[in-house]
């Protein structure tokens, strides 16, 4: 942790409404007012969701054993979302349908994963914008059910995620789905750097992410999704760097480091700041600010005084503020977007995309702090959520 930079959260929350003199364009640090101002965006209806949660019973993937599963009631399980009966062959193994979710396959512990991780990072955000300890201990049996407690807890691997019926028990793309553990893993970070976790069930916690992190470095499924060419890189990259961070794995950040530097920035992006693979897509729009986010995540988690991720640009001139400027027209005014329609989901993105919020911090850009501020903080639709992992931007001020 940077407990350095923690006087920012305590700012935010003796002085919420004090006013700050704009700063001019790419300033760096000075594009922290963008973080007071959203949190006063935020708070309301933050601390409305968060008191919402307090009695909530934690419930975990054990509470939704699935037949079609190869696994043990431990063990996460998801089906691949693009995936029909074939028909031609009913009862045969099932074939792909490009952007084109289908409602009958298995989703319960994808839904159970993904309710943690709104739980667990409102709860986190009500206490740094409250200093109400009510919010952080409400986080504590949610942690112990699925990390810790024998009857309740998820094994530390994505085995058998996104299986195909006929085809595959789990697939190495499964690992995308573990992206709801990130503001856990945040929220996690917080509650730490106050003291709020009992240190016995810190450190069982801690042991269940460098679990996590050793199957993700060391698996063929980990393996494979470490240089998968598209956004599956870009967020199992994301996902194992903040997971090391937390367990204190200094070896796999520092290749998350350099995975990101020399194969995914150059690998995926062009030289004007589009990603030609999620434009090929049948959802090109909302793989784009997907990958984008991820990107963004990427990073803001990799980054620290030594090395400077935000304004690192490859040798031919790719670099993530380019991306983000790529993409601001069409999230100004999506009418402009000179690619086909998403064939699902079009009319609900785009909706406050974290990469422009951190952007604008990082880079002193209003005109990105106001794409974020003006779409909702707060989206229902499942489809959207599903592609949201970080969704509580203020667990993430301050801490990197």
């Amino acid at each position: 942790m940077l407990m350095g930079k923690l006087h920012i959260i305590f700012f935010f929350r003796i002085f919420p409404a004090l006013v700050l003199p704009a700063m001019t364009p790419d300033t760096g640090p000075e594009g922290k007012i963008y973080e007071q101002k959203a949190v006063q965006i935020l708070k309301t209806d933050l601390l409305s969701r968060a008191d919402s949660f307090l009695l909530q019973p934690p419930v975990t993937i054990t509470a939704y054993p699935c037949k079609r599963s190869t696994g043990g009631i431990h063990d996460f399980f998801s089906e691949g979302d693009y995936w029909w009966p074939d028909p031609q062959n009913p009862g045969g193994p099932y074939i792909r349908r490009d952007g084109m979710s289908n409602p009958d396959n298995f989703n319960k512990h994808r839904q159970a994963l993904i309710r943690f991780s709104i739980l667990t990072g409102t709860l986190t955000s009500a206490w740094l914008v409250s200093g109400n300890k009510k919010y952080a201990r409400a986080v504590l049996p949610h942690l112990r059910a699925w990390f810790i407690t024998d009857s309740t807890r998820m094994n530390p691997d994505l085995r058998y995620a996104q299986a195909i019926k006929g085809r595959y028990a789990g697939r190495s793309i499964g690992i995308i789905d573990g992206i709801h553990l990130m503001e856990v893993a945040q929220s996690v970070r917080v509650l730490e750097e106050y003291r709020l976790i009992p240190d016995g069930d810190l450190k069982k916690i801690k042991t269940w992410f460098g679990r996590f992190t050793s199957w993700l470095m060391t698996s063929d499924f980990g393996k494979a999704e470490s240089t998968h060419p598209n956004n599956h890189s870009t967020c199992w990259n994301m996902q194992t760097a903040l997971y090391a961070l937390l367990s204190g794995d200094k070896r796999t950040l520092a290749f998350c480091r350099n995975n990101f530097t020399d194969h995914i920035l150059p690998g995926q992006m062009a030289p004007d700041g589009s990603f030609p693979r999620e434009l090929k897509r049948t959802k090109p729009y909302g793989y784009s600010l997907f990958n984008l986010d991820a990107m963004a995540m990427n990073c803001l988690i990799l980054s620290d005084p030594d090395h400077d991720l935000w304004n690192y640009s490859t040798p031919d001139g790719k670099n993530i503020k380019k991306a983000i400027a790529w993409m601001a027209p069409f999230v100004k005014n999506k009418a402009k977007w000179p690619y086909p329609k998403d064939v699902m989901y079009w009319d609900q993105w785009p909706v406050a995309q974290p990469a422009f919020l951190f952007g604008a911090i990082e880079f002193n850009r209003e005109e990105w702090f106001i794409l974020w501020a003006k779409y909702s903080h707060f989206p229902e639709n499942p489809e959207v959520i599903r592609n949201m992992p970080v969704r509580n931007p203020v667990i993430w001020f301050g801490y990197f």
